[in-house]
């Protein structure tokens, strides 16, 4: 018996190591793997669009596009002058390298130009998403459109709790809180209101024992920050994400969402 007590007490020490690093996302449509810079470029997406307010469908083509592009990661290079998650051009005008770059500007860039499309929401995906592009072979893009549509389900919040991220504890980082939500109001947009005790300024100090507490304008788009907020908790040391019924754990983050009934419905606690 004591055997098995302690073996036990050991494998419940050793259990957030075991699954190393990684996130998931699991709808009705299927399951899909990530690393977490895919998962973390993956919320930003949808936080853009979100910030601009618009459909699913506009967040499907984006997916696949970044999907087929660089699988979703922040790309330093690649074809010619290609920079970033949709590999966008300099030298087509698409902007600097810096501003490609970076997550939340290149998102922007690809929505602006997409809107542009004419009836983009009643083409083929990879009709639309080559009219942004402007590719070699934009019939590369249609195979993605299952995955696309997988993403947005889960992002944009129409299947809540659906997505879950993890990392062992030597994989922490420092509490960040008041940066992490700056960053999170840049993708959304300034409409996210943010109250709690803990203080957002510049350079304010991140008590990792106080929280904020996010006002979404919709329960969907509450789901998609709380995605947001797990999908960049390694990145900014946050530990806990609480919302309509349910409560994520940085420190028991492979068991994805837990129930909570105490989790508001009406904002998205972080800690």
């Amino acid at each position: 018996m004591l055997l098995a007590v302690g073996g036990f007490a050991l494998f419940d020490r050793a259990r957030p190591y075991l699954h190393g690093t990684g996130c998931e996302v699991r709808t009705t449509q299927g399951t899909m793997p990530l690393d977490l810079e895919q998962a973390a470029n993956a919320a930003t997406i949808s936080a853009v669009a979100f910030r601009k307010r618009l459909p699913e469908r506009a967040v499907v083509i984006a997916y696949a596009t970044a999907i087929q592009e660089s699988h979703i990661r922040n790309l330093p290079g690649g074809d010619r002058d290609s920079v970033g998650m949709f590999q966008q051009r300099p030298s087509q005008g698409w902007g600097t390298p810096a501003k490609l770059r970076d997550p939340v500007q290149s998102t922007s860039k690809f929505f602006d130009a997409l809107v542009k499309i004419k009836d983009y929401l009643d083409r083929d995906l990879h009709d639309a998403a080559q009219r942004v592009q402007r590719s070699a072979d934009g019939t590369a893009y249609a195979q993605h459109e299952p995955d696309g549509e997988l993403l947005a389900a889960a992002f944009t919040g129409r299947e809540p709790a659906t997505a879950r991220c993890w990392f062992p504890p030597d994989k922490k980082t420092a509490s960040r809180r008041p940066a992490a939500i700056r960053e999170m109001r840049r993708a959304f947009g300034s409409r996210l209101k943010v109250t709690g005790p803990s203080p957002l300024t510049q350079g304010a100090k991140s008590d990792p024992g106080s929280w904020n507490a996010v006002k979404p304008g919709s329960t969907r788009e509450g789901w998609a920050v709380a995605s947001w907020a797990v999908t960049h908790a390694q990145a900014y040391g946050l530990t806990e994400v609480r919302y309509a019924g349910k409560h994520w754990r940085s420190d028991a983050g492979h068991d994805g969402w837990t129930e909570d009934k105490d989790a508001p419905k009406d904002a998205v606690i972080i800690q």
